[in-house]
């Protein structure tokens, strides 16, 4: 009884269009940062940070910057593990050439390098859609792939062809490097997804949302009322590409340490984060974050419930998590195909109404 918009009233327009019309989502809005940001920190330990939070944090950012191109703006994309490694690439060079930097700006510029690149890559996009932009991203993905493994420049000429974080810190706290600790890795993450996921929320509720999703439902009607294409889809491939560069970045300086592009930028993660935004919900930033949490919670389980309990082979495990993935894709695209996201809206409508059915 207590979820009830009765007693909200709007008196302005700011009242009127906020983001959580309902006061209980507000409330409950504030309850999970506060919850992140004042809780959390002085919880976790290094394996709930390496094995769960810090790839939800950063799968999430780069969900929500491949859902703004594909599941607001319309424009199908293959190439996202070679767009993250692009962020992880610039942020390399930018850490090892300007080591008395901050780390924000590393991974901002390395955002706006990558939102650079993504344009370059998005400009078939005027011409060319569907399948054929699909095709196009993927040759992205590829080409990407073989620049960074071919050109001995951008991994400084090393030996072995990786490219390793030096350790920098952030206002005296070490962020990159194994002696960081992993509060500071996980508070350096939720910074970047807190904001981010602030940016897209308030562009896609505004007049560069609505361009895109112009474009999104029928370009061609869009573009005669008075929509600007070539604007809305380079600008949604600008905001996409420098979301997930940051996330490569992130992937790369603040996770991993150590990266080499076709093991950890290959096709294979271009398809995982596809496929969070397909089961979290396309068009839907709420769903961004849950596709990105039940792909990072599911080896967890599957390994704690195959190979600790059951005694399952690892093998096995590792190939009935691909078929639970396809299962499910096939199952939400058949039967629902706005994803969780979708669910959790049913969720709170019936919520909203209890206990009367409709």
């Amino acid at each position: 009884m207590f979820y009830r918009e009765a007693g909200d009233f709007k008196v302005s327009y700011a009242d009127d269009s906020q983001t959580f019309p309902i006061k209980f989502d507000r409330y409950r809005y504030y309850v999970v940062l506060a919850v992140a940001f004042g809780l959390i920190p002085f919880l976790i330990n290094d394996y709930w940070a390496n094995a769960i939070l810090l790839p939800f944090l950063i799968y999430s950012i780069a969900a929500i910057g491949l859902n703004i191109l594909v599941g607001y703006c319309g424009q199908v994309s293959l190439g996202t593990g070679g767009f993250m490694a692009v962020g992880a690439y610039a942020c390399y060079k930018l850490m090892t050439a300007f080591p008395e930097v901050s780390m924000f700006i590393h991974v901002i510029l390395a955002g706006g390098i990558t939102a650079f690149v993504c344009v370059l890559f998005g400009l078939p996009s005027l011409r060319i859609k569907g399948f054929y932009l699909a095709v196009a991203t993927l040759a992205a993905q590829f080409f990407l792939v073989w620049l960074f493994n071919r050109v001995p420049w951008f991994y400084n000429y090393s030996a072995s062809g990786q490219i390793n974080a030096p350790e920098r810190d952030t206002f005296g706290i070490i962020i990159t490097g194994p002696n960081a600790p992993a509060w500071a890795t996980y508070l350096f993450c939720l910074i970047f997804l807190a904001v981010c996921a602030l940016i897209a929320r308030n562009l896609t509720r505004g007049t560069v949302g609505r361009t895109w999703m112009a474009i999104r439902d029928m370009d061609i009607a869009a573009e005669i009322i008075g929509v600007n294409p070539l604007k809305a889809k380079l600008t949604a491939f600008a905001v996409s590409g420098f979301f997930i560069g940051i996330s490569g970045a992130l992937f790369f300086a603040v996770y991993l340490g150590a990266v080499e592009v076709g093991e950890a930028f290959g096709i294979q993660k271009s398809f995982l984060v596809l496929f969070m935004v397909i089961l979290g919900g396309l068009g839907s930033i709420f769903g961004s974050f849950a596709g990105a949490a039940f792909l990072v919670l599911l080896p967890v389980i599957l390994k704690v419930v195959g190979v600790d309990l059951l005694n399952w082979p690892t093998d096995i495990v590792a190939h009935f998590q691909l078929v639970i993935v396809g299962a499910l894709i096939i199952v939400f695209l058949i039967a629902e195909p706005h994803g969780m996201a979708q669910l959790w809206r049913v969720a709170k409508e019936k919520l909203r109404l209890w206990p009367f059915p409709h």
